[in-house]
């Protein structure tokens, strides 16, 4: 008799594991006891509290507790450790914690930012960008690379990472090994377009072609491009994998560093990689023609080793429209620069600060609203709950969800932000500009209105690719830091033009 009661106990339990926990072979949706789907039961953004039994009636048993049924590895390999990696529930993040996590990464990011000014401050004297005027014109393009290339490798690592797809060594290796090779791919294509960008758009309004400048501006971005995507690559994926070890959501902190070390070590190697060509170049004749033809040999190379990794190879075809789209609107800023330098001294010390605020804070915006996407559908499939059209200014930046309260403590780091930079930038005698209070006004007006655009633009962006099966952490970031490189520079000419206008300079 208890050998039967003990048999039938067993069943039910066997029975009902397997309502609770089955999920088909092709990735459907798992079905809870009460017919549901989980993805229609949690609102996006929404988080099983810690400690809780259930969120809004679906038992947390019953929601997809394992990083493989969120987001299933995409190597199928089999290895000797198990694939199963159990996520614990985690709180939501709150205005605070968000607050706590940023400001840190923001603040440092911001002093990085402040170094490129000085240097490009510097630099805008030096003979080599005197003679040869166009490398403004690429400045903004290579700086933009931490948004089209190692913002957007921290975005995709923040994303996995937060599925807990970088638990298993193995599978990090891979996705460390093809994201360098990814990177080196796109800084060679980037590089050389954005050199031949500067050279036309240099080209066209001085009616005469100059080959020793135009090799000069080909190797010099080249370089940059492959040695700068080289170094923040590694920092990136370091830092995202240190930051799951310490219990720190990537989302928050690796794309602020991205930006703090990208516009230094870029600019830094502009001026140094050019200055260096442009002295030997009359004497070394081929050393320009070879660096450019060094880099185009290693170019299919790149694209091999991507394409055989299964985490690079959407990347490889799918991954170039916005690359080099943002390439072609940074350069749009770069004209601007150009054309505005010359005329404002004191203008080049503030524009990676202006852009780099910029670019930074909508990244770090862009990353979450992608990763919390991924949490709970897969492109192209709108979870229940999010909007399906433009959003308004109110659903963006007044709605108490998770994406709203990062826009405004994002809104809210703007203006302490840039007058600690400003303060800064004119306690190191930088730039030659006078801090009256009407260029303070003006300069935190068109940081801040920069910042609102971006923001209500990565609210709209980030969803309308995930309704059209784009993957936002591949796309959404190189076109919003491009967008604001372009508007930053922009708004920042606007500034000195109107000080200069009414003699406030």
């Amino acid at each position: 008799m208890s050998e039967t009661i003990g048999t039938g106990i067993r069943s039910r339990i066997r029975g009902s594991k397997m309502t609770a926990e089955q999920v088909s072979a092709d990735g459907a949706r798992q079905v809870s006891p009460t017919g549901a789907s989980p993805l229609q039961q949690v609102p996006l953004g929404q988080e099983p509290l810690a400690g809780s039994t259930s969120v809004n009636g679906v038992p947390v048993d019953n929601q997809i507790t394992s990083n493989s049924d969120r987001q299933p590895l995409l190597s199928g390999e089999s290895t000797g450790e198990s694939k199963e990696s159990v996520v614990e529930p985690e709180k939501e993040e709150t205005s605070l914690m968000i607050g706590l996590q940023v400001v840190i990464p923001f603040l440092v990011a911001g002093f990085g930012m402040v170094g490129a000014g000085m240097v490009l401050d510097i630099v805008q004297h030096w003979k080599v960008f005197r003679d040869v005027s166009e490398i403004f014109i690429l400045v903004p393009s290579l700086l933009g690379l931490k948004g089209n290339l190692e913002m957007t490798l921290a975005s995709r690592m923040s994303t996995q990472a937060n599925l807990g797809n970088i638990e298993l060594r193995s599978e990090l290796w891979k996705m460390a090994s093809g994201n360098m090779a990814i990177l080196q791919c796109q800084a060679t294509v980037v590089g050389f377009l954005a050199s031949i960008a500067a050279i036309v758009m240099g080209w066209i309004p001085d009616g005469k072609f100059e080959l020793h400048d135009a090799l000069l501006l080909c190797a010099g971005s080249l370089t940059t491009a492959a040695i700068a995507s080289a170094i923040l690559g590694a920092i990136m994926i370091f830092i995202v994998v240190l930051s799951r070890r310490c219990n720190i959501n990537p989302d928050n902190v690796a794309t602020p560093i991205a930006a703090s070390l990208g516009d230094l070590i870029t600019l830094s190697l502009l001026a140094s990689i050019c200055t260096g060509i442009y002295s030997v170049q009359v004497t070394q004749v081929w050393l320009a023609p070879f660096i450019i033809a060094l880099f185009l040999l290693l170019l299919p190379l790149w694209i091999y080793i991507s394409h055989r990794n299964i985490y690079t190879k959407d990347v490889l075809y799918n991954g170039w429209v916005p690359v080099i789209s943002a390439m072609v609107i940074s350069s749009v800023g770069g004209l601007i620069l150009d054309a505005t330098v010359v005329v404002f001294d004191g203008l080049a010390v503030y524009q990676p600060v202006i852009n780099g605020v910029g670019g930074n804070l909508v990244a770090v915006q862009a990353s979450k609203l992608s990763t919390a996407l991924h949490k709970v559908s897969q492109p192209g499939v709108v979870p229940v709950g999010v909007f399906s059209g433009c959003p308004t200014p109110l659903s963006t930046f007044c709605v108490n969800d998770l994406s709203s309260r990062t826009a405004r403590v994002l809104l809210l780091l703007v203006v302490p932000g840039q007058l600690l930079f400003v303060f800064v930038i004119n306690y190191m005698k930088a730039g030659h500009t006078s801090l009256t209070p009407a260029f303070v006004i003006l300069y935190l007006t068109a940081a801040l209105l920069q910042v609102l655009i971006l923001l209500y633009v990565a609210n709209w962006m980030v969803h309308y690719m995930w309704r059209k099966k784009l993957d936002p952490d591949h796309a959404a970031i190189p076109y919003l830091t491009a967008i604001g490189d372009l508007v930053g520079t922009a708004l920042l000419a606007a500034t000195f033009f109107l000080l200069a206008t009414f003699g406030k300079e």
